[in-house]
């Protein structure tokens, strides 16, 4: 099978599900493959079928997918597309973090490997991107940090955002516009379960408040 817009998105879409996936879990379950893609179940398991047949994933039905070596790589250099066009767009186009995703999931299929290897030596070999997803390198290998959420950092103790995992374009606007996007100093200060509901403070003790889901997607490291 010849890589495609479809089958680099398929491929691409098992990769970040996996590396969601917890404790014993081996297998991305079919019905999150779909929801992720927006697509029906049944077009879901057509396509992963095909895949496999092709060597790039492995499929238990009824039990889901992940990816084979062959496809991991595969996927990984998709994303070293996608996530080194978001950078060049904001540093070099000067295009704001919260509407890039869109235009580097249509460019990320039709770019050259020579352009793409220009675009990383021009910004110096990034790591990360506009949101703090590590890039992963020319090989396809991916660092994944061990990093707490703003519901698991300790309180009262100054933390750095490092990546946001919602690119949701309105999400995004939130963050920057209460200064918590990558690279901002934030503490906890308090987190109450019943009014769902964490307490943060920010720079120049500035005081936000944000849901518990919203603190959820905020990746910190302790400084």
């Amino acid at each position: 099978m010849l890589p495609s817009s479809t089958v680099e998105n398929y491929l691409k879409a098992i990769f970040l599900g996996q590396s969601q996936l917890t404790g014993a879990q081996r297998l991305l379950p079919m019905g999150q493959l779909a929801l992720s893609l927006g697509v029906a179940p049944g077009t879901a398991t057509t396509m992963v079928k095909a895949l496999a047949e092709s060597g790039l994933v492995e499929y238990e039905p009824y039990n889901g997918v992940r990816l084979s070596g062959a496809g991991s790589r595969l996927a990984a250099l998709v994303l070293r597309r996608h996530r080194l066009i978001e950078l060049f767009l904001v540093q070099v186009l000067g295009m704001r973090w919260d509407e890039v995703h869109d235009d580097a999931e249509q460019l990320e299929h039709v770019v050259s490997e020579r352009l793409i290897e220009r675009i990383d030596e021009v910004l110096g070999h990034p790591e990360v991107d506009p949101h703090g997803d590590p890039i992963p390198s020319r090989e396809g290998e991916v660092v994944w940090r061990a990093l707490d959420s703003l519901l698991t950092c300790p309180l009262h103790t100054p933390v750095t955002v490092m990546r946001v995992t919602d690119q949701d374009a309105a999400f995004l606007r939130f963050l920057e516009k209460h200064d918590l996007k990558p690279g901002q100093s934030i503490e906890v200060e308090a987190r109450d379960e019943v009014s769902d509901s964490v307490s943060l403070k920010g720079k120049t003790d500035q005081r936000i408040t944000i849901g518990m889901r919203a603190a959820s997607k905020l990746l910190v490291e302790v400084r």
